[in-house]
C-alpha cells in the first residue's frame, strides 16, 4: 500500500480515490504510480469506479482492458459486485507492477480474464492458457462466508482469490522457460500428475496427516500446481502487508533503519519473509484484542518458507527474464 500526494492541493490520496477531498476529479497512472489530476479517464470510471487513467479517451485502463468478458448486467448484483471485483484485480495487478508485471516493459503476455456473474449455479473459479475466470458473485460478503465456512478455510478474499488464479496465470508464464521448471518440480513436485484425480482424491480423503509440516494450507497439499498457488499467493500477502505496515508509517524493531526501506525492492527472500512473519505475528495480537479474526492465520513451516523464498526469487526476476 501507499499514501499518495494529492496533486491539486494539501493532504493525501489513496490508492481507490476518484475525487480529492476538495471533489476535484483525479486518476491513478499505474506506470508512475502517481494521481493526476487531468484525462484520458478510463471507460469504466461511471460504470463500475475505475479510477485509473486510459491511453485514449474513451479507452480502457490498462487493467480493465484484461477483461475479455464482463458480467451478464441482468443477473442481479452483477454490476456492483463486478465493481468490487475490478477494484481487487487493480489492487493485486499494482502490486505484481513493482515486480515488472503486467507493464509495459513485460514482454510477456498479461492475463486475460473473465469476469462471470452467477445465476442458478456457482461459477467455478480457475485458469487456463492466460485465462482467469472469476466469479464476481464472491465480492458478496454473504456468500463468501458461507463458502469459506462450508470449505473450512480460515482465509477466503476478492483479492485472496485475484493472487491465486494470477498465481496460475504467473506459473504457465515461467514454465515457457528453460530454466523454471526442473527447479520447479524440485520443490514443489512434478505438475504433471493427473489434476482431476488429486483434487478428487483431495475432497474425498482430506489433506494428509502432516500437511501443515509440508505446506501452507490444506489445498496446497492436493497437487503441485495448487502448493505453487497457494504459495504465490502468500508471497503476495505478506509482502504487501509489509508494504502498507511501512507506508502506513508504523514501525517495528525488526524492519531495517533504513528509512526508505521498500518490501517490494528487497532482494533477501530470507530477509523479508523474516519481517514480514515478525509483522503478522504482531497484527495478529491487535486483532485478537478487538475480538477479530488473525489477519493472517498461517503457520510458516521450515519447508514453506523455502517454498515462499523460491517464489519470491521467481517473481522478482521473471517478468524481465532474468
Amino acid at each position: 500500500m501507499r499514501v499518495f500526494s494529492n496533486p491539486v492541493g494539501a493532504g493525501s490520496l489513496w490508492f481507490d480515490n476518484l475525487v480529492t477531498a476538495d471533489g476535484v476529479p483525479v486518476a491513478y497512472d499505474p506506470q508512475a504510480r502517481a494521481f493526476i489530476p487531468m484525462p484520458p479517464f478510463c471507460a469504466n470510471r461511471d460504470v463500475i469506479g475505475c479510477n485509473w487513467i486510459a491511453p485514449k479517451q474513451g479507452e480502457f485502463c490498462r487493467a480493465c482492458a484484461m477483461t475479455a468478458l464482463a458480467p451478464d448486467p441482468s443477473i442481479s448484483d452483477a454490476i456492483p459486485n463486478w465493481a468490487q471485483t475490478e477494484a481487487a484485480k487493480r489492487w493485486v495487478i499494482d502490486n505484481l507492477g513493482r515486480w515488472h508485471w503486467f507493464r509495459p516493459e513485460d514482454p510477456g503476455a498479461p492475463p486475460v480474464f473473465h469476469m462471470l456473474a452467477e445465476g442458478d449455479t456457482p461459477v467455478p473459479m480457475g485458469h487456463v492458457g492466460g485465462v482467469v475466470t472469476i466469479s464476481v458473485a464472491e465480492a458478496d460478503a454473504v456468500l463468501r462466508t458461507t463458502r469459506k465456512e462450508a470449505l473450512d478455510e480460515p482465509y477466503r478474499t476478492m483479492i485472496g482469490h485475484m493472487r491465486h488464479e494470477i498465481a496460475h496465470m504467473l506459473w504457465w508464464r515461467l514454465s515457457l522457460r528453460e530454466d523454471f521448471l526442473d527447479a520447479f518440480r524440485e520443490m514443489f513436485g512434478d505438475e504433471r500428475e493427473d489434476y482431476p484425480a488429486a483434487l478428487q482424491r483431495h475432497y474425498q480423503n482430506g489433506p494428509p496427516a502432516d500437511w501443515h509440516t509440508r505446506f501452507l494450507s490444506t489445498y496446497a497439499s492436493s497437487h503441485p500446481h495448487e502448493d505453487w498457488a497457494e504459495t504465490t499467493s502468500h508471497l503476495l500477502h505478506l509482502t504487501d502487508i509489509t508494504d502498507s505496515f511501512v507506508s502506513s508509517g508504523m514501525t517495528s524493531p525488526v524492519l531495517p533503519d533504513d528509512h526508505n526501506w521498500d518490501a517490494y525492492a528487497e532482494p533477501d527472500s530470507e530477509r523479508l519473509i523474516h519481517i514480514a512473519a515478525s509483522l503478522v505475528a504482531g497484527v495478529n495480537h491487535v486483532n485478537r484484542s478487538m475480538g477479530l479474526s488473525d489477519l493472517y492465520p498461517f503457520v510458516l513451516s521450515e519447508v514453506a518458507l523455502r517454498k515462499l523464498a523460491f517464489v519470491h526469487d521467481w517473481l522478482r526476476r521473471g517478468a524481465q527474464g532474468l
